[in-house]
């Protein structure tokens, strides 16, 4: 599928477990007040969609392709055959449960005690560790990212986000070109995540 297709939409029934095997997907939730807040994105090797399996039987986000993406996709009952056959995939499924909610419980907690440009360093830290690859210029993102996303993978405003992300760049921290961040110094954005604040 190209970029920009929408896999599902929140609140879609029929729900299927999901695996990308090429490109990346975004996965966001829209409230009731229409504001939207990117909840993480998927790449390679990465399955979503499993929590509506489990749940109500309704997707809670969209899916989006964030590039030219491939992706598996299995009903609930083939699913629950291959985790009957092979007991790993139940085992691999629940690691990725878990990590998902020490995710949430990281993002919950930053959100409460963190200023802004502590919780975008944070961001970019786990996007680095998730999709960086290691390069000459540094650490390179490659998942295309619009400032949007990482504005509300951080929970903060568009114009925020942009203002941070620019002074980095002056600063040498980052470097931007085409959607793609590379990490010019991973340690030095880790120490912002995790400076004390006064």
């Amino acid at each position: 599928m190209s970029r920009g297709t929408r896999i599902f939409n929140q609140g879609d029934e029929g729900v299927r477990a999901h695996a990308v095997i090429e490109g990346g997907v975004r996965i966001s939730q829209t409230g009731s007040d229409g504001a939207q807040v990117v909840l993480r994105f998927v790449g390679p090797g990465g399955i979503f969609g499993t929590v509506a399996l489990f749940t109500d039987g309704r997707y809670p986000a969209d899916a989006t392709a964030l590039s030219d993406t491939f992706e598996a996709s299995w009903s609930e009952p083939e699913l629950l055959d291959l985790m009957e056959r092979y007991p790993q995939i139940a085992i691999s499924t629940i690691r990725v449960v878990g990590r998902r909610l020490q995710e949430v419980q990281d993002r919950v907690r930053e959100l409460a005690t963190q200023r802004v440009e502590q919780r975008i360093a944070h961001a970019l830290v786990r996007l680095a560790k998730q999709f960086g690859h290691s390069t000459t210029a540094g650490t390179a993102i490659f998942l295309p990212l619009r400032r949007k996303d990482v504005a509300d993978i951080s929970g903060t405003t568009l114009h925020t986000a942009s203002r941070i992300l620019t002074g980095w760049e002056r600063a040498g921290l980052l470097v931007s070109q085409r959607r793609r961040l590379t990490i010019r110094d991973p340690s030095e954005l880790l120490q912002i995540a995790e400076e004390a604040i006064d």
